[in-house]
C-alpha cells in the first residue's frame, strides 16, 4: 500500500516537472532564444561556399579552406540546389 502511494506521488511530481520544463521552453522560444548547436558556417560563408562550388573547387578543398567537414559543404550545396528554381 505504501509503495503505491509513493509511486503515485512520484508520478505526479514527474508530470509537474515535465509541465514546468515545457512551459520554460515555450517562454524561451517566445523571447527569441535559439536552441541547439550553432551553425558551422554563417550566411556569408555559405554564399562563399556556393560560389566556390560553382567555380569548380573540390568539396575537400573548400572544407579545408573553411575549416569544416566535407559533410557540411555537401549539406550547403544540397540546400543551395533546392533553392534554385526548377530543382525539386
Amino acid at each position: 500500500m505504501t509503495m503505491q502511494v509513493i509511486a503515485a506521488v512520484a508520478e505526479f511530481e514527474r508530470d509537474l516537472l515535465i509541465e514546468r520544463t515545457q512551459s520554460a521552453i515555450i517562454w524561451a522560444k517566445s523571447t527569441g532564444k535559439h536552441f541547439g548547436r550553432p551553425p558551422a558556417l554563417n550566411t556569408d560563408e555559405r554564399e562563399a561556399v556556393v560560389r566556390r562550388l560553382d567555380a569548380g573547387a573540390s568539396i575537400a578543398e573548400i572544407a579545408r579552406e573553411f575549416k569544416t567537414t566535407r559533410q557540411t559543404i555537401m549539406r550547403v550545396n544540397k540546400a543551395a540546389l533546392k533553392l534554385q528554381p526548377g530543382n525539386r
